[in-house]
């Protein structure tokens, strides 16, 4: 046995031409944690508030609509931010997630939605792309703070006690299929089925 860990502390102190095996190993280790914390904290700069609604056509258009919605302001005081609805939390869908999102820097940085009429133009595609996605996650989003078993279907309309306890219930629908617009306004769905 202690020939065989003589054996690894030599190979581990052998240059490798100018340097030493080990201390590649442990440089690359080092640095390895020094990108991973540069990562991690880069990832969670891009998930505030204040990041999202740092350019123009997030703050003037999509944030100014929040504002006004039970999602921003309520009795409670607990208030959901922008990477609350549209980032996951789960780190393998949230980087698919931020993947994904940099078409819409794309089109920050080409100027496709840089001004409130080609944003306008945009909406319903922007809008649909989303809904897909919640959709296709079940709204996970929605269900991070809106678990189904906490309902109160005492306190909610028969309407919405009706679809939440069929539809909702069973698998056929999931939130967004209902709650469009809960957060911003409706683009122009002239059109659309």
């Amino acid at each position: 046995m202690r020939q065989v860990l003589k054996t690894y502390w030599d190979i581990l102190r052998r240059p490798a031409t100018h340097l030493s095996l080990g201390f590649l190993v442990i440089g690359a280790f080092i640095a390895g944690i020094v990108f991973w914390g540069g990562f991690n904290t880069a990832l969670e700069v891009t998930n505030t508030e204040a990041f999202c609604t740092g350019c123009h056509e997030m703050r003037d258009n999509v944030f100014q609509e929040l504002r006004n919605t039970i999602h921003y302001a309520n009795r409670s005081g607990v208030r959901a931010t922008c990477p609350d609805c549209h980032v996951p939390h789960k780190w393998t869908d949230k980087i698919t997630r931020k993947i994904k999102a940099s078409k819409e820097v794309w089109g920050k940085i080409f100027g496709t939605i840089d001004t409130r009429e080609k944003f306008e133009a945009h909406r319903l595609q922007l809008a649909t792309n989303e809904w897909n996605r919640l959709k296709a996650n079940n709204s996970l989003e929605c269900r991070n703070c809106h678990q189904f078993e906490s309902m109160d279907f005492t306190k909610q309309s028969k309407r919405a006690t009706d679809a939440h306890s069929t539809q909702l219930a069973s698998g056929a629908k999931t939130c967004i299929d209902c709650h469009k617009g809960i957060a911003h306004q409706l683009p122009d769905m002239a059109g659309v089925k």
